[in-house]
């Protein structure tokens, strides 16, 4: 499995990991890089089937997509990781957090839930995909991951999201909505044991602040903060999010 990342930061700091979104790559998240190279070594690769990673025919599982971090890890020698992931970066998150907490320092899961959306809903979107491509998901994509206000004031930076789904993998995006309709986390989440930031927009129509309270009461170990933002609050909410990563990981 041939797994594309990116390695930046300052030697002999902390591992500090971080996991895309369905439909994006690594590059979704540097500003927070920018943000946070001074105080940790940061490790950022994208999902199966995304960006510069491999492609792998058929469905995949929540379970496959935790082993690749696992053996990226172990690739590059690293131990133990501070790991962000949001959305489906989100479930893989939670899914080491019950499988592989040996692993882990702190967790950050962001806009995310046990279980997100439906079966039969992400079936239908691999369908689609697998048939159409990936126009007509990313023709939406706009309006599931940010508020209208972001969209107005940022047309560039939502435009240039949108054409890394367009120019996606149409079975790398079909193989993780396959994991993502199979994957519910509910009765593992009181096994998670390490420290976990749990982050939600309070405009997030897809895995919403009642998703993220519902997971606090069940992590021993959770603490939530709730950003002014849509799904993918790491970039409509920036700051607060870097702040709240800083405060939390520090």
């Amino acid at each position: 499995m041939m797994m594309h990342y990116q390695i930046d930061g300052q030697p002999g700091k902390p591992w500090l990991m971080f996991c895309n979104s369905l439909g994006t790559d690594l590059h979704m998240w540097q500003a927070q890089v920018e943000f946070l190279k001074n105080d940790f070594r940061i490790v950022r690769y994208d999902t199966r089937g995304h960006g510069g990673s491999e492609v792998v025919p058929g469905a995949a599982t929540l379970a496959q997509l935790g082993q690749d971090v696992l053996s990226l890890l172990d690739s590059l020698d690293i131990e133990r990781v501070h790991f962000c992931g949001l959305s489906m970066g989100g479930a893989i998150a939670q899914w080491l957090g019950i499988h592989a907490p040996q692993r882990l320092n702190k967790l950050v899961v962001a806009n995310s839930a046990p279980r997100i959306g439906t079966p039969q809903g992400w079936m239908d979107r691999a369908a689609q995909v697998r048939a159409s491509g990936l126009d007509a998901v990313a023709d939406g994509a706009a309006g599931r991951w940010f508020t209208p206000a972001f969209i107005e004031r940022e047309p560039q930076r939502v435009a240039g999201l949108v054409a890394t789904l367009r120019g996606g993998s149409p079975q790398g995006y079909a193989s993780c909505c396959d994991a993502l309709a199979a994957a519910d986390l509910h009765a593992g989440l009181a096994a998670i044991i390490t420290p976990t930031l749990l982050i939600a927009g309070d405009s997030d129509p897809i895995t919403t602040v009642a998703d993220a309270n519902a997971m606090r009461e069940q992590i021993p170990a959770a603490v939530l903060v709730t950003l002014a933002a849509s799904h993918i609050s790491n970039i409509e909410a920036e700051a607060g999010f870097n702040r709240a990563l800083l405060a939390f990981l520090s």
